[in-house]
């Protein structure tokens, strides 16, 4: 992803999650993916989807159960 897309993303992501201190980074030696943090908490990955001329972003987030107990 071009850093102008990982720009677009932690703006969009910010705006609906209404949380500033989330931030989308790159991935090294990736190009269709990259990762969501909330400060420096990995959150999930984030894959490029390419179909027919369109692009989509997909969010995939692992939540533990031992994570669930707060």
């Amino acid at each position: 992803m071009t850093p102008e897309e990982i720009k677009k993303l932690t703006a969009y992501l910010r705006k609906v999650f209404e949380t500033p201190s989330l931030e989308v980074r790159a991935r090294p030696k990736k190009t269709d993916s990259c990762e969501l943090y909330k400060n420096d908490e990995f959150l999930a990955v984030i894959y490029l989807d390419e179909d027919e001329g369109e692009r989509s972003y997909n969010l995939s987030m692992a939540i533990l159960d031992i994570d669930l107990d707060l």
